[in-house]
């Protein structure tokens, strides 16, 4: 029994895990921030662009 002891102490399979979670959790909640700042902005931008491009589609058509 002391020896399972020992080897989950000094098991590290699952730090590399554990390490994934963090950074995702970073990025996460930094894309978060990102589209909470630049939200209108992007959407905005994104508008715009779908506009363009259905006006340059609306004009060759013609």
């Amino acid at each position: 029994m002391l020896n399972k002891i020992k080897g989950l102490i000094k098991e590290e399979q699952g730090q590399g895990m554990t390490e994934y979670g963090l950074v995702l959790g970073v990025i996460a909640v930094g894309a978060v921030g990102v589209l909470s700042l630049f939200g209108k902005e992007i959407t905005t931008f994104l508008t715009n662009t779908i506009n363009n491009i259905t006006d340059g589609f609306n004009n060759t058509a013609s």
